[in-house]
């Protein structure tokens, strides 16, 4: 067996379940091993894609995420899905061939653990033949316990000597290469400062980040919004933790509703749980009032006050201290209705949802010379009571993002797969991918602009292959809309960020997609003939949809340009 058997065996051994990649000659050998042992591969069409599905993947199954790519260009074709990755914690490992030390003038040799760094992920190497075994051991147990991404690099020279014999193997699959270590929760003099804000507070809101989705806080924070009488938010890439709660108010910040951002506004005590607190979450600070206690709780020390400053800071797990501050309470014997009043409960009834919302359709014709358009929002909310309630909603970036992110219900926290700590276009269709086949029970939507979809679409070609009944929505103003409504107002020329129309559904039957051009609500019948099923291939809809205004999220995150 040589080095690169080994390491295939043990990564397979350690939880390389599936495997996404684009394999050169510099991983060939080690993503064969690891199929040997089990191990599924699924093969991209470009390194980028391949990195934001394993991504996507880790974050919807809750595992580790593996992607496989060749040494320098292969990595180099990642970076964007491996930074995506890096800022959003997800425990992915990147294992990438790479040049033999001897070889200095390889045009394949760039600084590997360089690039690694400087998006954010981790970097480590397969050192000798001897220490292989550790080395893939280490890298897997930053990945899962510290929940990072980590860039394994294997030299060509090393992956092809022989591996000493006989040799300590990894953990059996199924297992994590170590123990997680404790979950950290704050000492009884800040659970008892949390509990005695929270029995001052007359309207608490909590608002729930990726912390509090990871922890798996929903149940305890439930409890304990209920005993202080708090409501409850999320950011956008907690969406859906609390879904069928009366008292909550779907997502806090630019794609708050008019009345969760009236509701959050109003409040005297807000406590952000595994939260940032950023400027996309509390629209730079106008939802937080001026006389306001701000509580932040967090893994994290260094997330405490990082982007604005709180009046009580606590190191803990979410999910834990919920609990710890709900016994507490509970040993005071307090309860109080605080927040949850009869008429908060109502007003949430009528309005809650944006699709309870009234708008003013655009007209169907605007910036339509080549035919009506259809309003996003008329689209969106009638492809949402369409759908099958089981789904997961994977969204690209972009001035249309926020249709699909909020006028798209999504059953639970792990309905919407949120893709934008980078803010890249382009990384949701294979975001949809990944998810895909994570949770292959639910209808997979993939929301993207016509820019990201461009950017992406060879990957189509995956899901065809794959058989995935994907519906794949482009939101079609043939532009990259976020530049189109920035620039527009100050009388710049455009003709850099505006494009001549496709036939994106043209494009998709091309690949072997069902699809669908939409310019009015009735043309959405091909969805529901598809949706009836086999679903057996991807939808490809091409939405041609009202280009003349901003989305409400953008004018409000333009504000702080």
């Amino acid at each position: 067996m040589n080095v690169a058997e080994a390491v295939g065996e043990a990564l397979a051994r350690l939880g390389a379940r599936t495997v996404f990649g684009v394999v050169g000659s510099g991983n060939f050998h080690v993503t064969n091993a690891m199929i040997a042992n089990g191990a599924r591969f699924v093969a991209a069409r470009h390194e980028g894609g391949a990195a934001t599905m394993a991504d996507a993947y880790a974050r919807v199954g809750g595992g580790l995420g593996v992607v496989t790519v060749h040494q320098g260009p292969g990595l180099t074709n990642a970076v964007t899905g491996i930074a995506e990755a890096a800022k959003s914690r997800t425990p992915l490992l990147v294992v990438a061939g790479e040049v033999a030390a001897s070889a200095v003038r390889s045009n394949f040799r760039v600084d590997q653990a360089a690039i690694a760094a400087a998006v954010g992920a981790v970097p480590e190497r397969v050192h000798s033949p001897r220490t292989a075994l550790a080395d893939v051991t280490r890298a897997c147990r930053t990945a899962v316990a510290e929940r990072r991404t980590v860039l394994l690099g294997l030299p060509l020279d090393i992956q092809a000597a022989e591996h000493p014999a006989p040799a300590p193997r990894p953990a059996p699959s199924g297992r994590r290469p170590s123990q997680v270590p404790p979950l950290p929760v704050p000492p009884a003099a800040a659970i008892a400062r949390l509990a005695d804000v929270l029995q001052a507070a007359r309207r608490p809101v909590f608002i729930a980040g990726r912390g509090a989705r990871l922890s798996g806080a929903a149940e305890p924070l439930a409890d304990l919004a209920a005993r202080c009488g708090a409501l409850t938010a999320t950011s956008a890439v907690a969406r859906g933790l609390f879904a069928g709660d009366p008292f909550g108010l779907d997502v806090s910040g630019g794609f708050a509703t008019p009345a969760a951002a009236e509701l959050i506004a109003g409040a005297d005590l807000i406590v952000g749980w595994g939260c940032a607190l950023n400027m996309w979450t509390t629209r730079h600070g106008a939802l937080v009032a001026r006389d306001a206690t701000v509580v932040q709780v967090d893994v994290d020390a260094r997330a405490l006050g990082a982007h604005r400053p709180v009046d009580l800071g606590l190191i803990g797990d979410a999910a834990e201290t919920a609990q710890a501050v709900d016994a507490e309470l509970d040993a005071r014997g307090h309860s109080a209705s605080g927040y949850r009043t009869p008429g908060v409960a109502e007003r949430l009834a009528r309005e809650g949802r944006w699709q309870d919302v009234p708008y003013e359709e655009h007209p169907p014709d605007e910036d339509g010379a080549d035919g009506p358009r259809i309003d996003p929002r008329t689209l969106t909310i009638a492809l949402d009571r369409m759908l099958p309630r089981e789904r997961t909603v994977a969204v690209d970036s972009g001035n249309f993002m926020g249709y699909p992110a909020m006028f798209l219900d999504v059953p639970d926290a792990d309905g919407l797969v949120f893709t934008q700590a980078f803010q890249s276009v382009g990384l949701g269709l294979a975001t949809a991918i990944g998810a895909a086949l994570a949770r292959p029970d639910r209808l997979t939507v993939a929301a993207l602009g016509d820019g990201g979809a461009l950017m992406a679409v060879a990957e189509l070609e995956t899901a065809v292959r794959l058989g995935l009944g994907l519906l794949v929505v482009v939101y079609d103003d043939e532009a990259y809309g976020a530049e189109l409504h920035h620039f527009a107002p100050g009388g710049h020329p455009l003709d850099t960020v505006t494009f001549p129309p496709a036939d994106l559904a043209a494009i998709g039957r091309g690949f072997g997609c069902a699809a669908a051009t939409v310019r009015r609500p009735a043309d959405l019948a091909a969805v529901e003939t598809w949706l009836a099923g086999p679903r057996d291939r991807p939808m490809v809809v091409d939405a041609k949809i009202t280009r003349g205004r901003p989305a409400w999220w953008l004018e409000e995150a333009f504000r702080g340009h």
